[in-house]
């Protein structure tokens, strides 16, 4: 058997278009066909890219090595005891390169350091340890191979020394001037001095060089690195004052000479601004308004730094329907500047609601505070009547009705009446603020068979608000 279905109309009937009511409110809706849109698939083939002529890339770019000298001389060591001389190997070219060995054409020079293969960066250098070990009296002559993938795969360095059965009056390394001064320097900026270490009476192996201030810092120097008899290398004393007044350090290198430590002291003075910044937030008062409750509702807020800059490490809201965003902490404003930051109200019950932000910072005082007001106000409630014809087939006890969700085109259809709805018209008050449904309903008789859908009533838009 085939029930007819309803027809859904107007409530009332002004002819056949469905009328919806959304509270006071109402919206004559249009009966809309079913529309297919057929979906084109796509297949979308990558391109990819071919070699011309048979023909491939390749990078021709390589490392250089670059040795600071080509000869050592180790002067005179005592027999069966051993001198520390170091090299400087620079990588010149345009890729790194990788250093695997070391060949010495007699066992009196040795390499101590580094532990090969080593590997050096385009433009970086690495300091070579060699140790000669002499066993008698008189001269030693040796060449020293040093192998790499570097474009010039294989650097000679020559090497001189003799040994003595008498000490050798041991080196001596100066540093100038013995007091270093970098000056006045602003607070939260760097100023430098040069200085420089000198050899005498033979070569001196430098191994290390520290200062006691962190303040201070030295560079210009790789270590280990040797200076010859005669001969001066440049440093630089870098002083970067976290505070104002004076600041001294003692720095320190280490070597093979005698005595095996020397010190030079640095002082410097930090100078400038020590004022402490302060922190105001604006507006005083951040009025949000009326916001229905399950909603939310924005404003908007400033943090100014003055006097200096402020870093801001905390921010809290003491009424959990106000929070805030747009910032991110911990954050540093500039003396002088401002950052915006939002405060949004979700309020949970109706009626007037206030709350205030506490900022926390290194501003002078540490906190901060702002308020923010906002009215909870009722939800708005909406609902849908509808109304149909009544079935033209005998023998009906009721009818069903259905809704879907609608976005471009009905979804899925659900009944929505709890029992069988025996007039023609039906309120449905379970709908959502802002959203879009579609309506139809079946025709059901006493044997419990149900007809079709009727015509659908598509696009029932819902306020918002």
């Amino acid at each position: 058997m085939t029930i007819a279905p309803p027809n859904c109309k107007t409530y009332p009937r002004p002819s056949s278009a469905p009328r919806v009511e959304s509270g006071s409110r109402s919206f004559l809706l249009k009966a809309a066909a079913l529309l297919i849109l057929p979906v084109a698939l796509w297949t979308l083939t990558g391109c990819q890219g071919f070699s011309s002529g048979g023909q491939s890339g390749g990078n021709s770019q390589s490392g250089t090595l670059a040795l600071s000298s080509n000869s050592l001389d180790f002067g005179s060591v005592v027999t069966d005891g051993s001198k520390l001389v170091a090299i400087t190997a620079t990588n010149s070219g345009a890729a790194s390169l990788t250093i695997s060995g070391a060949t010495f054409s007699t066992k009196y020079f040795s390499l101590t350091s580094p532990t090969l293969p080593v590997t050096i960066a385009a433009g970086k250098s690495a300091q070579l340890g060699i140790t000669f070990t002499p066993d008698a009296t008189g001269s030693f002559t040796a060449t020293l191979t040093i192998a790499s993938d570097a474009s010039n795969s294989s650097v000679n360095v020559t090497l001189t020394g003799s040994g003595t059965t008498t000490a050798p009056t041991p080196a001596e390394l100066t540093v100038n001037p013995l007091a270093l001064s970098v000056g006045t320097v602003d607070v939260g900026s760097s100023g430098s001095a040069a200085g420089s270490l000198s050899a005498s009476g033979g070569s001196v192996t430098v191994s290390a060089g520290s200062t006691d201030n962190s303040a201070f810092t030295l560079s210009g120097i790789a270590f280990p690195v040797t200076i010859a008899s005669g001969q001066s290398l440049p440093f630089s004393v870098t002083f970067t004052p976290q505070a104002s007044g004076a600041a001294s350090s003692t720095l320190t290198f280490t070597s093979d000479a005698q005595p095996a430590t020397i010190t030079e002291s640095l002082t410097g003075t930090g100078t400038g601004s020590t004022s402490v910044g302060q922190l105001s937030a604006s507006p005083a008062t951040i009025a949000i308004g009326n916001v229905a409750v399950g909603s939310s509702g924005n404003g908007s807020g400033t943090l100014t730094a003055s006097g200096n800059s402020v870093t801001v490490t905390g921010a809290a809201s003491n009424n959990s329907s106000f929070t805030l965003s747009g910032i991110s902490l911990p954050l540093t404003i500039a003396a002088g500047q401002s950052v915006p930051f939002t405060v949004t109200f979700s309020p949970l019950v109706t009626g007037p609601s206030s709350a205030t932000f506490t900022f926390t910072s290194n501003a002078q005082p540490t906190t901060t505070t702002d308020a923010a007001t906002g009215n909870g106000t009722t939800a708005a409630s909406h609902s849908v009547n509808l109304s149909w014809n009544a079935s033209s087939s005998g023998n009906i006890s009721g009818y069903n009705v259905y809704r879907a969700g609608y976005s471009g085109s009905c979804g899925s259809f659900g009944k929505i009446n709890a029992q069988l709805n025996t007039g023609l018209l039906y309120t449905d008050s379970a709908v959502a603020n802002g959203s879009s449904y579609c309506y139809a309903t079946t025709a059901v008789n006493t044997s419990n068979q149900e007809s079709g859908y009727s015509n659908i009533v598509s696009n029932v838009q819902i306020p918002s608000q």
